[in-house]
């Protein structure tokens, strides 16, 4: 790889956007756009406002004045009879200066055909020309407002430069903007650190989930998370959790194996050998056969051990139990060491005896602990079927001592006199048992009998 290059992994990570980044731009956008929509309603409505407020002072104007314009008519039509002027109706009169003339009124009085009676001196002569019609309008420069005289044929016009609206709506927007747009970076520097500061416990829980592996599966700490990321954590929590659970199934495997099959791997080796020894006598290849036969049935004890541990392939159906008893109870009685020793007893009612649970696992559970019943009791071993949702396997054979009663569920113990017990059966009956959320009952002797053993896995009716 050359100096200056970074491999695609690294690049991309570099290339890679934080989500404080994400969201801090996020917000900026989306505040932003907010915020111009804002100062365009502000402007809307200010503008609004001015020209409001400029029309009433137009109209309060117009109406103030109009009966001081018609006074100053007659007494200029007076005046001007009195000098022997007669009237022209092309020439208007003009009124006096105003005694502000930078703030004067611009008016005119205008009769029903159109003629302009009285003009204010500083009135331009293009300045009303709009239509006579009452109320408001605009010529190029300038906005009239125009009204008629209650009993005299006669109109009234003021006029106000737009310049003026245009001026006092420039100062009104610039005084807002400005700080507006002064506030904007300071807006976008709190929204980054709000985003920064939020974002610290994502942070923390991707740095708790990091540390996490093969051989640290502890729960991450999930103390002063907000809502969302507590259930994100909890999630992960779970999954932890079954991530533990799969590594001990699988240890507990590898070590049950260990312990299980290295005696029938031993046995079989050592009879192979003693058969090849003396040219494959009968006795000792029979004996080997054996040892392979029980070497095949405690990996079958072990995969069924693992299979119930892990519970994942456990599903939540209606069982039959007296379908499920009846299924059991006939693969047995195909065999002929089995077929006189094991009997079926039902119950009276003729309704079904139904439970939700998993029904091969419920087979494994009642086939252990048939095989269990057969192997180390004595004479008749009894499949029970009885309500609400109970299965019983019961023999008549020595039992154990009620001091022994609470260790069978344990792997690998044993408690008859030839070391080979209960041993995993048991085990794997309380594993499906536990995993369908029922119990598992011994009784020694069985309740009602002098001797023998009892299993009861009591499970909850549908």
């Amino acid at each position: 790889m050359k100096l200056g290059l970074l491999p695609p992994a690294a690049a991309e990570a570099g290339a890679r956007e934080s989500l404080a980044g994400r969201l801090t731009r996020t917000l900026i956008v989306w505040v932003g756009g907010v915020w111009l929509l804002c100062v365009l309603g502000v402007v809307w409505y200010v503008d609004r406002e001015i020209n409001h407020n400029f029309d009433n002072e137009l109209a309060e104007v117009a109406h103030r004045m109009f009966d001081t314009a018609v006074h100053e008519l007659g007494t200029l039509r007076t005046e001007r009879a009195q000098r022997g002027e007669g009237a022209d109706p092309a020439r208007p009169l003009i009124a006096l200066p105003q005694l502000f003339p930078t703030d004067a009124v611009l008016y005119q009085v205008v009769d029903l055909h159109e003629r302009v009676l009285l003009r204010s001196s500083e009135a331009p002569a293009n300045a009303f020309d709009v239509p006579l019609a009452p109320g408001f309008a605009d010529s190029e420069a300038w906005r009239i407002f125009t009204v008629r005289h209650p009993t005299l044929d006669l109109y009234f016009q003021v006029a106000d430069p737009l310049d003026e609206r245009r001026t006092a709506l420039n100062r009104t927007l610039l005084g807002l903007i400005i700080p507006l747009m002064a506030v904007l970076p300071l807006l976008a520097l709190v929204l980054r650190n709000v985003a920064r500061t939020e974002l610290r416990g994502l942070q923390s829980l991707a740095s708790e989930i990091a540390q996490r592996n093969g051989s640290d599966l502890r729960p991450i700490l999930l103390l002063g998370l907000p809502r969302e990321l507590h259930s994100v954590g909890e999630d992960v929590n779970r999954l932890l959790q079954r991530l533990s659970h799969a590594l001990d199934v699988e240890r507990a495997l590898a070590a049950n194996a260990a312990h299980e099959l290295r005696s029938p791997l031993a046995a079989a080796r050592l009879r192979l050998q003693t058969a090849l020894e003396h040219e494959l006598r009968r006795n000792d290849v029979e004996a080997a056969l054996d040892a392979l036969h029980t070497l095949g049935h405690r990996a079958e004890k072990l995969l069924q051990l693992s299979r119930a541990e892990s519970g994942a392939s456990l599903t939540r159906t209606r069982v039959n139990l007296v379908q499920l008893a009846g299924a059991v109870a006939e693969e047995f009685w195909k065999g002929t060491s089995a077929n006189e020793r094991l009997s079926l007893k039902l119950p009276e009612s003729e309704s079904p005896v139904a439970v939700l649970g998993d029904v091969d696992a419920l087979a494994i559970a009642l086939r252990n602990l048939v095989e269990n019943a057969l192997r180390y009791g004595r004479g008749r071993v009894v499949i029970e079927v009885m309500s609400p949702g109970t299965l019983a396997v019961r023999d008549f054979g020595p039992g154990v001592g009620q001091e022994q009663l609470h260790t069978l569920q344990q792997r690998h113990v044993r408690h008859s006199s030839d070391k080979a017990g209960y041993g995993l059966g048991l085990s794997i009956v309380n594993t499906i048992v536990e995993k369908h959320g029922s119990r598992l009952e011994l009784y020694s002797p069985p309740p009602g009998a002098a001797t023998g053993f009892e299993a009861r896995i009591v499970l909850n009716a549908a």
